[in-house]
């Protein structure tokens, strides 16, 4: 069969574990515009909670994934603490890819609730490795072609970056969630189910819990522009526009240190010399920002006013 295979029962999964398309998204698909005909998706309604883990997506060395491993555990709420674990840490690569699934979710996905009507949906939901409280949870799903992802996140739709495309996917899946809740424990993966054709250039994924309750609003969330993502062209411009999204609200502004955005950037201490460099590049990083219409402002020595446009 080479390189090919069937999903058994995707299709028919698709059709069959939900039973109607939630009225929120009918709503919203009718609100959407088209951007000059290019793309169909405007923005990424992200879980909170993952757009502020620190460390969750970063600015990767050459090679680095060869031997670093994902490993971040942070207190998003004085009583609530999130670990995130994974072989390979994820770069603005993997941001990028999760945040197209995320906003093909939002406008064409599939809600998976706990108790599916349907035995193809039930034999979905087994196979998303939802643990604790997390088994009663609801999930979203998306089947898509790798070449409309691509196209929607602004890369080419074939050789090299398609091919990166399919790594990110794989290595979204990878990465395990535990999030202790005022002693409530669940547990997901990043991509809570993975399958993928190949040879037709199909894809399908189903979003954790955390992401899905994020896109529906039922919990907090942060609106991403793709209009504006599309245009960024640096690593670091990506990494810290999600971060400052998740941080600035719409038409508002906030202040900030240059080493506290450097870390949004870079985790590991290092020395004066490497510290100068990164803080070129944390600049290099806003000017692409203030490109795209936010406002930047140095008020102080090292430190900034930063506005985010109105949506």
């Amino acid at each position: 069969m080479g390189s090919r295979f069937k999903i058994a029962g995707l299709d028919d999964v698709m059709a069959g574990c939900c039973s109607q398309w939630s009225c929120q998204h009918q709503q919203r698909n009718k609100e959407v515009n088209v951007e000059k005909a290019k793309y169909s998706l405007t923005y990424a309604k992200h879980a909170s909670a993952l757009c502020l883990a620190p460390g969750l997506f970063r600015a990767l060395r050459r090679g680095e994934r060869q031997h670093a491993k994902l490993a971040v555990t942070y207190q998003y709420r004085d009583d609530c603490t999130i670990e995130i674990s994974g072989p390979e840490p994820l770069g603005a690569d993997d941001l990028r890819v999760l945040q197209g699934l995320i906003a093909i979710a939002g406008f064409s996905g599939l809600t998976l609730g706990s108790e599916p009507k349907t035995a193809e949906g039930r034999q979905l939901r087994e196979s998303l490795q939802l643990t604790g409280l997390a088994v009663s949870n609801t999930s979203m799903m998306v089947k898509c072609s790798y070449r409309h992802l691509a196209r929607e996140i602004g890369l080419t739709e074939g050789g090299r970056q398609l091919e990166g495309v399919k790594r990110c996917v794989e290595r979204l899946w990878k990465v395990s969630i535990i999030v202790d809740d005022k002693g409530f424990r669940r547990g997901y993966r990043l991509l809570s189910h993975y399958a993928a054709d190949t040879g037709r250039g199909q894809l399908f994924v189903a979003l954790n819990p955390l992401i899905a309750n994020a896109i529906l609003g039922e919990s907090q969330h942060v609106r991403i522009s793709l209009a504006e993502t599309r245009l960024l062209n640096g690593d670091n411009a990506r990494l810290l526009h999600q971060r400052l999204c998740a941080w600035i609200n719409p038409g508002r502004r906030r202040d900030v240190a240059v080493d506290t955005l450097c870390g949004y950037l870079w985790l590991e201490a290092v020395g004066p010399e490497s510290v100068r460099k990164r803080r070129e590049r944390l600049r290099a990083a806003l000017a692409e920002l203030e490109a795209i219409g936010w406002s930047v402002e140095e008020y102080a020595k090292e430190r900034y006013r930063i506005g985010r446009p109105k949506v």
